[in-house]
């Protein structure tokens, strides 16, 4: 039996209250509302908790817990919203060339959208971290397009692209990837890796990520940094427990899993950066008169 989309909790969720026509203005709000909402966030894999591609958990965990997730929850969630309107999408998979430009060779675990709107390739992705789309992508090469948040382009086809962003005067490149549409199957044996490989950047790193409106937000482990619509940032390191938390539920908006192993899981992360939290204090014990 299928699984049944809550359209209405999605739209809830991150709220979207317009058209609901297969159009590209249709796309383009619900592009910018998902990951204004919804944050990129890898706090199930750092505590060894499983990550579950079914629509009914992604439901369950974006929407009714008010979690986050990576690529492939975000997309997948947001792939399956956009075949209940109607439009007509499919699934990609990229081999991720920010902070790793020599990986064009490399493994595919990055998942993104093709949607096609009148005879038109858009490319849709909601789960790409700290430089997230938040606005669909004309497939076309070599033209620089506006989205709320910053200018990217896209260059090469034939068969492979790449997604470049605009940084100042210079295009950084992000990811590498072609039309070959891709199966459950394969994202599933991608997540397996992600969320499970002692190797894998999301069980060693804190990465959280939310682009509201005029600024994005971005936390490293304890490093949090606002990006404002100028380019400028404003770093800060967190340095308690207590403060790593707050951020996260107050800033980023998550519901923090009832998971013992979480606050130490954050102390440990404000050890690797050096910083030794406070010894919980003891209450003094009772005297007899």
């Amino acid at each position: 039996m299928s699984q049944k989309v809550n359209l209405n909790g999605y739209f809830e969720r991150i709220g979207f209250a317009g058209s609901i026509a297969p159009s590209l203005a249709t796309l383009e709000q619900l592009h910018a509302l998902h990951p204004a909402a919804i944050a990129f966030e890898n706090l199930n894999p750092l505590l060894g908790l499983p990550v579950k591609l079914d629509l009914g958990s992604l439901q369950a965990k974006l929407l009714t817990e008010r979690r986050g997730g990576y690529c492939y929850e975000h997309n997948l969630l947001l792939m399956a919203m956009l075949q209940e309107l109607d439009f007509s999408v499919r699934g990609l998979a990229a081999r991720v060339l920010w902070n790793n430009p020599g990986n064009v060779d490399g493994p595919a675990h990055h998942m993104l959208l093709a949607v096609e709107i009148n005879s038109a390739t858009y490319i849709a992705d909601v789960g790409f971290g700290g430089l997230t789309l938040t606005g669909p992508l004309r497939l076309k090469a070599d033209a620089e397009q506006t989205t709320p948040h910053g200018s990217f382009r896209l260059t090469g086809g034939d068969p492979v692209w790449q997604l470049e962003a605009k940084m100042g005067e210079d295009w950084a490149p992000l990811y590498a990837f072609d039309l070959t549409e891709k199966t459950a199957a394969d994202y599933e044996a991608s997540n397996s890796f992600l969320s499970t490989d002692p190797t894998s950047p999301f069980r060693n790193q804190l990465r959280v990520a939310l682009a509201p409106s005029g600024k994005r937000l971005a936390l490293k482990d304890n490093h949090f940094t606002t990006y404002g619509e100028d380019g400028q940032a404003e770093s800060r390191d967190l340095t308690s427990v207590a403060e790593m938390r707050d951020v996260l539920t107050t800033s980023f908006g998550i519901t923090l899993p009832a998971d013992a192993a979480l606050d130490a899981k954050l102390g440990e992360i404000l050890l690797a950066a050096g910083i030794v939290p406070p010894e919980p204090e003891i209450a003094p014990e009772a005297t007899a008169d």
